[in-house]
């Protein structure tokens, strides 16, 4: 099943992928948006828990509710993404482990231990995200993972219904290139890994 990716995919997938600004006046339709999330849904998680919740601001409405959460340095780039995700997590996920994971009892790994609930959650719905970020430029949208806002404003405003609960924000459209800043460094191998 597995085979190496063309150099051209990895291009897209990382190494000429950047983190975008700007975006031009394209949009990006719901149903690019349900295949972006049967992408990332495919990912792994810890026992197949999928935490993660998310909330694609679209509209106008919407966004002009997002933006008083937002930090000075984030706002103009995200009222002008065609799409913004709010990236949350499900503190009772472990609710839905009956489905998920049938093959034994999980739930009750959680349920007794409130931290390993939330550290679980936290983790594997960062984790979720990336696989967004991935699904997101294979199907040839640009991001902008941001931090940079205000978590209480963005839960009471849009996930205290279902007492979910924000981790970060990713803008997603069709990349403004003339914008992207240049690409700082990144460590190497030797200065960031090792091998045993």
């Amino acid at each position: 099943m597995a085979e190496a990716l063309t150099a051209s995919a990895l291009a897209t997938l990382f190494t000429e992928a950047r983190t975008h600004n700007g975006w031009l006046d394209k949009p990006v339709t719901g149903e690019q948006l349900r295949t972006i999330y049967e992408l990332a849904r495919m990912g792994p998680t810890s026992a197949n828990c999928s935490p993660v919740r998310i909330v694609f601001i679209q509209s106008q409405e919407a966004k002009e509710k997002l933006a008083p959460a937002l930090s000075g340095g984030n706002l103009k780039k995200t009222m002008t993404a065609p799409v913004t995700a709010i990236i949350a997590w499900d503190p009772e996920f472990y609710e839905l482990l009956p489905e998920l994971y049938p093959s034994g009892d999980a739930r009750s790994w959680f349920t007794s231990s409130p931290q390993l609930a939330h550290d679980t959650a936290f983790r594997n719905s960062s984790l979720q995200a990336a696989y967004l970020i991935m699904a997101c430029r294979s199907l040839g949208l640009d991001t902008g993972p941001m931090s940079g806002f205000d978590n209480a404003k963005v839960d009471e405003t849009f996930l205290a219904q279902e007492g979910w609960k924000s981790n970060f924000l990713i803008n997603i459209g069709y990349g403004d290139h003339s914008k992207v800043y240049p690409r700082a460094p990144r460590l190497d191998f030797n200065r960031a890994c090792r091998v045993l």
